[in-house]
């Protein structure tokens, strides 16, 4: 049974007894330090199962050694669960798997916690019990995610197989797969256009205030996302020479946009009206909320700039489901590429195309950069020139 504290999902429960091992980690998840290394046995919800699982396992962790799988027919979900947890979560520590992207996968294992169970196990899971499970994936989900998700379950699975927990691949059936391009294709035509017209962004630029102004200049200016304006650094720009370096969050890709005017008074009133940083990860950010924290989040169902971009578009009547801040980077990409320099804008945006081109080259001259701000300035001002 859960214990109590642990109901509202949001502060951290009690040791079940003065003598328990284990101690509440922020993951939600049992854990506890062993040769300078933590180990989690299972979420808070089930302290009984940490206990049994530390208590099987500690002998070998204690001894430097990997602990195997408990059962004889090969790891639970549970068991496989927690150690790919485990791993992603040790990417985390080592910088190369963003929080959020942990998020995704911890939200995926409770997906397949809640369908398929904790206590059975993997080598047991049937191509049935994947078409169940897609069913409701289908239900629930738009096709862009509902795809996302099919991937992550199949990567989880994988690692089982990688990792040697299991002999066999799992069988996932035939049918277990992303949502077909025909599908894609018929949803995204069905939620209609994911950009503003110049008259639409005209008219949020006039209506929002600081320091959303200046993050939606910086969407339609450098093709920044929500994520991209909540993580920006002072030290990525120079407001003298209207330039932002700043590598895409997501990927690590380089990027350098030139400002425009708009863009670089908007950021100095921003910065000027910067409520001071209280949270340690909002010090040296440029977006500061009110309370002093970090406009970023980790999830994405929890996004502030998000949150509030939506509530404007429904002050001003403009608000269309699917078309949120992030369609101003689609709105970017799609009146940038008229501008026939598609290296140009694939810079700005923090694309990387896996082609022999894009290993050799070696950099992209200012005046490529400028001429692609200009075309979409123009296009957004009218005859307007960047200086």
């Amino acid at each position: 049974m859960a214990h109590p504290s642990t109901r509202s999902g949001k502060t951290k429960p009690p040791k079940p007894y003065p003598e328990f091992p284990l101690f509440p980690h922020a993951t939600k998840r049992w854990a506890k330090k062993i040769r300078g290394k933590l180990h989690y046995f299972g979420p808070w919800t089930d302290w009984q199962g940490a206990l049994r699982r530390y208590l099987d396992e500690k002998d070998a962790l204690y001894a430097g050694r990997t602990p195997g799988p408990r059962s004889e027919g090969g790891p639970t979900i549970r068991e496989l669960l927690n150690r790919f947890l485990g791993a992603k979560e040790r990417l985390v520590e080592a910088g190369e798997l963003t929080p959020r992207s942990f998020m995704d996968y911890q939200r995926t294992c409770d997906a397949i916690r809640d369908e398929l169970g904790l206590d059975r196990l993997v080598a047991n899971l049937t191509a049935e019990d994947f078409e169940r499970f897609r069913s409701r994936l289908a239900k629930r989900c738009g096709p862009v995610r509902h795809g996302n998700e099919v991937q992550r379950v199949r990567s989880t699975f994988k690692y089982a197989l990688d990792s040697g927990l299991i002999e066999k691949p799992v069988r996932f059936g035939p049918d277990f797969r992303k949502p077909s391009r025909r599908v894609l294709r018929k949803a995204r035509h069905a939620s209609g256009e994911r950009m503003f017209e110049c008259e639409e962004l005209r008219r949020l630029i006039d209506f929002v205030g600081m320091p959303l102004k200046a993050m939606v200049l910086l969407g339609i200016n450098c093709a920044f996302g929500n994520n991209d304006c909540a993580t920006l650094s002072v030290t990525t720009l120079d407001l003298d020479s209207g330039w932002v370096r700043f590598p895409r969050p997501k990927t690590g890709i380089d990027r350098r946009c030139p400002l425009w005017p708009e863009t670089v008074a908007a950021l100095r009133e921003a910065l000027a009206l910067r409520p001071e940083p209280k949270a340690p990860e909002a010090k040296g950010m440029v977006f500061v909320t009110k309370p002093g924290a970090s406009w970023a989040k980790i999830t994405a169902m929890d996004n502030p700039v998000s949150k509030e971009f939506s509530k404007v578009l429904r002050a001003m009547k403009m608000y269309r489901k699917g078309r949120g801040f992030y369609a101003i980077r689609h709105t970017f990409e799609t009146i940038a590429g008229e501008s026939r320099d598609q290296v140009a804008v694939d810079h700005i945006m923090g694309h990387s195309r896996e082609d022999m081109a894009s290993v050799y080259r070696e950099r992209i001259s200012d005046d490529r950069l400028r001429a692609v701000v200009e075309h979409v300035h123009k296009w957004l001002f009218g005859g307007e020139t960047v200086q």
